[in-house]
């Protein structure tokens, strides 16, 4: 067989593989869609951006896999109370036996000497086997498949188009999007984008099917309208809220930096996936959420607040 023959086999085989592998891969997902996936092409244009000023902190991505069924903003001390797992970047302890003094005394893969907490629950391959099958948080909470590594991940502070910024004040707590979307209705809580990294500022509530070697985003808005007074409350929201459709907080509020978080992954085409969740939320993506604990030294919050302030 000439090399030329050979050349145009070899090409045709591959060629030939991709394509089972793209269908037998359309029809994993179309076999457990149950209505949470969207095509790519139906992504949505979210809210315009508002022009501000923006300075990010690098965190890596979560490459020494520090995970935990644990939700140490909502629920300090309770072990597993998650029900599913998170994943953290920023300091390395958080858990949830956490406390001021243990956060203070880790360390953190965050710049900056930044040793806040942030994190969200894991994105996993359903159709594949996964180390925790049996373990809380994973495959005895219901969350089976493989943990899927995040490829990006950026950490964002954003300043205000309406006004000057204060501080987020230091040991701060707060959450955005609700756990527990499905049994609360979707209610005002539920605030879940997801889109593709090459269809920007487009999102949707569903699984996006990303396509083109595209990367699946997730993007978390924390609040940034505080209270001026408290560092964390009883529904864990209270204290710190989002600010009004004008961009302006609400009344007796301060603005502070705004916390994105966008965290993106090499999703294999046509492999169906689903992040974590209660056992009562049935993965459904509209129970995306994040949490934040802020440990980010006074004096660089301070410089960060003053470069989001246009240095005034």
């Amino acid at each position: 067989m000439s090399s030329r023959v050979r050349s145009t086999t070899t090409v045709l085989v591959a060629m030939a593989a991709a394509l089972v592998a793209v269908t037998f891969g359309s029809m994993l997902v179309e076999a457990q869609d149950n209505g949470y996936y969207v095509p790519a092409a139906k992504l949505e244009p979210g809210p315009r951006a508002p022009d501000v000023p923006s300075v990010t902190v690098r965190c890596g991505t979560n490459e020494r896999r520090h995970l935990n069924p644990d939700n140490p903003v909502t629920a300090p001390g309770v072990r597993s109370a998650a029900h599913h797992m998170h994943e953290y970047v920023g300091n390395t302890s958080t858990d949830a036996m956490s406390t001021n003094a243990t956060l203070e005394a880790s360390t953190s893969t965050c710049e900056r000497g930044d040793l806040s907490s942030y994190s969200w629950p894991v994105l996993r391959l359903t159709d594949g086997a996964a180390h925790d099958v049996h373990e809380a948080g994973g495959g005895a909470d219901g969350n089976l498949g493989e943990i899927l590594p995040p490829k990006t991940v950026e950490v964002r502070y954003e300043g205000s188009p309406s006004g000057q910024l204060v501080p987020v004040p230091r040991f701060l707590r707060m959450m955005t999007g609700d756990a527990k979307a499905v049994t609360n209705g979707f209610g005002p809580a539920t605030r879940v984008r997801w889109g593709c990294s090459n269809i920007p500022g487009h999102f949707t509530t569903k699984y996006p099917l990303c396509d083109g070697g595209a990367e699946t985003l997730r993007v978390y808005e924390f609040p940034s309208c505080w209270d001026g007074a408290n560092v964390d409350s009883t529904s864990h929201r209270s204290h710190i809220v989002f600010q009004l459709a004008n961009g302006v907080c609400p009344v007796r509020t301060f603005a502070t930096p705004r916390l994105v978080v966008s965290v993106g992954y090499e999703v294999p085409g046509g492999r169906p996936f689903a992040i974590d969740s209660f056992p009562s939320e049935l993965r459904h993506p509209a129970t995306d959420h994040a949490g934040f604990i802020n440990l980010m030294p006074e004096a660089e919050m301070r410089e960060i607040t003053n470069q989001l302030n246009g240095g005034r």
